[in-house]
C-alpha cells in the first residue's frame, strides 16, 4: 500500500520558480523505486516531464530540459522537481510516479503559471 502526496504547487508568474515535493510511504525499500513527475495540462494527455532511476539516472522532456531538475532524498522517502523559468505553457497538474515491482500515482498538484 505505497502512497504518495504531492505539495508545492501553486501561481506563478511566468519567469517564476517552484518546488515539488513527493512524499513516499508505505516502503522500507523507496531508494529501489524508480521515481518520475508527470503533468497533465487541461485538454492534454499525460506526459512524462523527468524522472531518476538512480543518483546518476535523469532523464527529462525535451520542454523542460535546463530548466527543470529531478531530485531524490532517500533518507526522507521524498522526490522533488525543482522548476525554474516557468513558462505558461508549463500550467498543468503534476503528479508523482513510483514503480518497482508496481506503479503508483500520486494525486497531483496543480501549477499555474500566468501573468
Amino acid at each position: 500500500q505505497v502512497q504518495l502526496v504531492e505539495s508545492g504547487g501553486g501561481l506563478v508568474q511566468p519567469g517564476g520558480s517552484l518546488r515539488l515535493s513527493c512524499v513516499v510511504s508505505g516502503t522500507k525499500i523507496f531508494s529501489r523505486y524508480d521515481m518520475g513527475w508527470y503533468r497533465q495540462a487541461p485538454g492534454e494527455q499525460r506526459e512524462l516531464v523527468a524522472s531518476i532511476i538512480s543518483r546518476s539516472t535523469t532523464n527529462y522532456a525535451d520542454s523542460v530540459k535546463g530548466r527543470f531538475t529531478i531530485s531524490r532524498d532517500n533518507a526522507k522517502n521524498t522526490v522533488y522537481l525543482q522548476m525554474n523559468s516557468l513558462k505558461p505553457e508549463d500550467t498543468a497538474v503534476y503528479y508523482c510516479n513510483a514503480k518497482y515491482m508496481l506503479s503508483y500515482w500520486g494525486q497531483g498538484t496543480q501549477v499555474a503559471v500566468s501573468s
